[in-house]
């Protein structure tokens, strides 16, 4: 007597249906509650800042792309379960009473519902989901135009590669997804219900199913073969492991691309041997056919190709590759906005020809040398600005440049924000650190150049000093908007940087009308906030909401919070222009400004592409990151792009929250294409305002990666790029030790030599390949006129110009400085501020770098200037070095005459000195380490004999005679009065002078 099959798997009890539909309810919620509670807050949010028709339109575009491609998978996996099922034997013999099968079949045929469209409709969302995160991909493709640009091997516009191949890509490799899970779902279909069974040595297979896996494995090859293609233009962007360019070689071209047609040749008729299974019995075609694509592909698509590069390419590498270094360099330049136009190279001499008192450009540059480093002086704004203790400052600081009293100077800027962080004890109490301490106060700035008095030698041994520290210029609550020197009618920070980094970064503003004000102002005073931004937050279901975002059931059930009251949150500048403008990469460093008398944070916002043909690669993260970011673990951008502009500034009102979007650059083709797809998202460049740009400085990041571009890409030959030779590296930074991080880029104030006044420029020296002596010198200007402009100074091959590193080493163990280093390290902690390299008297360089010291005498102390270093190589090729406490005294030693040059510390903040002015403070005479006297700016050096005494006075009445005829602007007076100077400065040094 037979035995029945098995009915299927064992059913469940009701108790046990109750429990897992409850778990899966649960589980459900865990799941999508929070995604329901976030999409409802962004919105809110989206709302506020007023760029809801962004998130609406990534929305609908995610939508849309999600039901497309779950669509399209679960209809192509449906329509082949569906066919192998009506297929089906109609009779299906059981192997024994154990088969294991017919268990399974009992169980679908039990379910059909289930199976036939669960598992489509499951493949589909998983599917969905996945593709939905490409919107950005369709939408380019939608909305892309053309660069005007061809690329040399197919002359097609570049536009192509960058909007509309990589869609092609996506909608190819979903139906390659689609058409590889159908295959299988039909296979195991046909297995389930006896269309293909595998007893016996070889099976057995219907004709059903023999002709619906060959149509399926027909169109995968077909597929490929549309792949093959496409695979030739995506050669433009090869990432094949060139050490010397990028982009394709020798080998992709004339080998990659041939073998590319001939396995496309070879896929057709593949794909036509497969589709011959459908009126061949016999298997053996379709098998042969993938066999042969398996072959070709390993043959003509890996094998060929190494074979041409080891044995035709690499005897001849120069030559060969030569045609493509040059593309390379071409299209490179294009992708990174470094091309003849943006970018002037000039030869230097890097030694000098003249003194810098005949340069009328030099007065600028050395007046405004900057001592005060920004990375290192924010335990200083902290202790002499905090205020407050939970007030704070970011622990880098920013440069920007103020125009007061007619002359442009640059300054070291922070907001005095307020830091979470810092708070404690019942400070930290909910109620407190939400609703009471809720914003920052004031803007602080102090000129970048001076300091209020320089330390005697005496008193920085000691330690007992109230010199050396910024001139604080401040704008806040406490002082009246008539009394600022910068005026800022709003001092109050509700946006911010510090903010941003406590988590969650919200606050809860707002009283009901009649209520006493809860947030803190002052120990006298309370405010209420009456900004625009903020979402409202009085109803029941925006707090239930929130209370779920942040999971907090104060935000519920506080009487803190009334029906007028708002939550403000993403309140990082940064983060919040990331947000409204998504397909945009934004700067890692925001700064704060002053601007219609309001404090606002420019951001700096990119368009990037990954893939631009020829064009070489680079990650974001490797090109910008230096020893700063690395100290202070500054946010990097981590993207890999072969294609970047600096296309929209971004501000954000640190008072309300307005984000704003500008556009700066009306050419680039990938922001023209976002301007399609968001026609109100950025405003045009017409509507910025000449006070707002007039603070635009060129990003750093951008600066960076265009950097590292011109290291290899400077050089026009493409035989003399292909033997390195030419190479330069970005220097390590000498300040740092323990370490080999790139020296980070300065802003600095330049003397234009056509017009003599300071230029804002972002500055970087460049030193040779795997050498250490200075090769170029790059500067990019920030000011309106000739923004964006490159200058790029290129030292000869065969000088020894010392770079950085080594003028680092020689400063620090020169005699007077190792002798200080050891007076102070047994008390005090020493600070190397930033190396400044500056080019001056017409063909030299001048390497000028502050020196901090910091009392190790508990945790309130902080840095203070307490010297100047500077080198210079003269005209002789010695190299001097200069070290005293001012800048005036420091260059005197190594330029006789070009301290009067330097400005004076102390005075106003305001207003910035004369060089060679008399200084507003007493600061007598500075005995350097290692004896004698150093004369302070506008002073004559001390002298041991009549001689030196009367040509001392003389050099003294000849510099003040410069200096009177830069004051009046006549030149032949001027020219007159550096001819007296030269020959003063040789008989004061044939006296004996130094």
């Amino acid at each position: 007597m037979g035995m029945r099959p098995p009915t299927g798997l064992p059913s469940l009890s009701r108790r046990s249906r109750v429990l897992l539909v409850t778990a899966v309810v649960l589980a459900a919620l865990l799941l999508l509650g929070p995604r329901f509670t976030d999409a409802y807050t962004n919105w809110l949010w989206f709302g506020e800042v007023g760029y809801r028709s962004v998130y609406l339109g990534v929305l609908r575009t995610r939508l849309i792309l999600f039901v497309v491609v779950a669509l399209l998978v679960g209809l192509v996996v449906w329509a082949a379960l569906l066919l192998a099922y009506r297929s089906r034997p109609v009779f299906v013999p059981v192997a024994g009473p154990n088969d294991p099968i017919a268990r399974y079949r009992t169980t679908v045929m039990s379910k059909l519902r289930l199976f036939g469209v669960g598992i489509p409709v499951l493949l589909g969302v998983l599917s969905g989901l996945v593709a939905q995160s490409n919107w950005a991909t369709v939408q380019l493709f939608l909305h892309g135009g053309e660069f005007g640009q061809q690329d040399p091997q197919f002359h097609l516009d570049i536009g192509f590669y960058t909007f509309d191949l990589p869609f092609y890509r996506m909608v190819l490799n979903w139906l390659f997804v689609a058409v590889v899970i159908a295959f299988f779902a039909n296979l195991v279909t046909h297995y389930v219900f006896g269309g293909l069974r595998l007893a016996g040595r070889e099976g057995t297979l219907t004709r059903a199913a023999r002709v619906q896996l060959a149509v399926i494995a027909g169109i995968f090859v077909l597929l490929k073969a549309v792949a093959y293609w496409f695979d030739r233009y995506d050669l433009l962007s090869s990432t094949r492991k060139e050490p010397t360019f990028g982009g394709p070689s020798y080998t992709d071209i004339n080998a990659v691309l041939p073998a590319k047609l001939i396995l496309l040749s070879i896929a057709v008729i593949c794909a036509v041997a497969f589709f011959a299974g459908i009126v061949l019995r016999d298997l053996r075609v379709p098998a042969m056919a993938a066999a042969l694509l398996v072959l070709s592909s390993i043959l003509v698509g890996a094998v060929w190709p190494m074979v041409v590069e080891q044995f035709s390419v690499r005897p001849n590498a120069a030559e060969k590759e030569s045609p493509y270094i040059e593309r390379n360099i071409q299209a490179t330049r294009e992708a990174y906005g470094i091309t003849d136009d943006k970018v002037e190279y000039q030869d230097y001499q890097g030694e000098s020809r003249k003194s810098p008192l005949e340069v009328p450009a030099d007065a600028a540059t050395i007046g405004n040398a900057r001592l005060l480093d920004p990375n290192i002086l924010s335990p200083t704004f902290t202790q002499l600005q905090q205020r407050k203790n939970f007030y704070g400052f970011p622990e880098s600081l920013d440069i920007d440049r103020y125009s007061l009293n007619g002359d442009v100077q640059d300054y070291i800027v922070a907001a005095r924000e307020l830091h979470p962080a810092a708070l404690s004890g019942n400070q930290k109490d909910w109620i407190n650190q939400h609703t009471v301490y809720t914003h920052g106060n004031g803007f602080v700035a102090a000129p970048a150049n001076r300091v209020n008095k320089p330390q005697s030698e005496a008193q920085s041994v000691t330690g007992g000093s109230d010199s050396g520290y910024p001139l604080f210029m401040v704008s806040d609550l406490f002082t009246k908007v008539e009394d600022q020197q910068i005026k800022v009618e709003q001092p109050r920070i509700y946006y911010g940087e510090l903010i941003a980094q406590t988590d969650p970064d919200y606050a809860i503003v707002g009283t009901a009308d009649g209520e006493a004000p809860r947030e803190y102002d002052s120990d006298q005073a309370q405010f209420t906030y009456d900004g625009s931004g903020g979402v409202p937050i009085g109803n029941w279901f925006n707090r239930l909401a929130f209370a779920a975002k942040y999971a907090e059931r104060n935000i519920l059930f506080s009487s803190a919070i009334s029906d007028d009251s708002k939550i403000l949150f993403n309140r990082g500048p940064r983060d919040r222009v990331q947000k409204v403008a998504p397909w945009l990469t934004t700067d890692g460093n925001a700064y704060p400004a002053v601007v219609g008398e309001r404090v606002v944070w420019i951001v700096d916002a990119y368009t990037t592409l990954d893939k631009y043909p020829y064009a070489q690669p680079t990650s974001l993260d490797g090109a910008v990151e230096d020893s700063i970011d690395k100290k202070t673990g500054r946010v990097i951008p981590r993207k890999e792009v072969s294609y970047i502009r600096n296309s929209v500034k971004a501000t954000v009102d640190a008072y309300d929250g307005t984000v704003t979007l500008y556009e700066t650059d009306t050419t680039d083709p990938v922001l023209k294409a976002w301007r399609g797809v968001f026609p109100d998202a950025v405003k045009p460049q017409s509507e910025i305002s000449p006070e707002l740009r007039a603070h635009f400085r060129y990003p750093e990041d951008l600066f960076k990666v265009q950097r590292d571009m011109l290291t290899k890409y400077h050089v026009d030959n493409p035989r003399e790029f292909f033997t390195n030779n030419a190479f330069w590296s970005v220097p390590s930074d000498p300040t740092i030790e323990g370490g080999t991080f790139n020296q980070p880029p300065y802003y600095v104030l330049l003397g234009d030599p056509k017009t003599n006044k300071p230029v804002f420029n972002l500055t970087s020296a460049m030193v040779g390949y795997n050498r250490q002596f200075l090769s170029a010198y790059i500067s990019v200007r920030s000011d309106p006129d000739g923004y964006g402009k490159f200058t790029v100074l290129q030292l000869p091959v065969e000088t020894q110009t010392q770079g950085p590193q080594q003028t680092q080493n020689s400063m620090t163990t020169a005699d007077a400085v190792s002798r200080e280093k050891t007076l102070l390290s047994n008390s005090n902690k020493i600070r190397y501020g930033n190396l400044l390299t500056l080019p001056v008297a017409d063909g030299g360089i001048l390497y000028v770098e502050p020196f901090y010291n910091e009392r190790n005498t508990g945790s309130s102390t902080f840095p203070q200037l307490l010297r100047v270093l500077v080198s210079y190589r003269d005209a002789a090729g010695s190299v001097k070095v200069g070290y005293d406490a001012t800048l005036a005294g420091a260059l005197n030693q190594v330029m006789p005459g070009a301290g009067s040059l330097a400005t004076p510390f102390g005075g106003d903040p305001a207003v910035k000195p004369k060089p060679g002015a008399i200084p507003q403070v007493d600061q007598g005479t500075v005995t350097p380490p290692g004896g004698g006297t150093t004369p302070q700016p506008g002073t004559t050096p001390p002298v041991g004999s009549t001689g030196q005494e009367a040509a001392a006075a003389e050099l003294s009445r000849k510099i003040e005679a410069v200096r009177t005829a830069m004051r009046t602007g006549n030149f032949t007076d001027f020219g007159k009065a550096l001819e007296d100077l030269d020959a003063a400065v040789k008989a004061y040094q044939d006296a004996g002078g130094r």
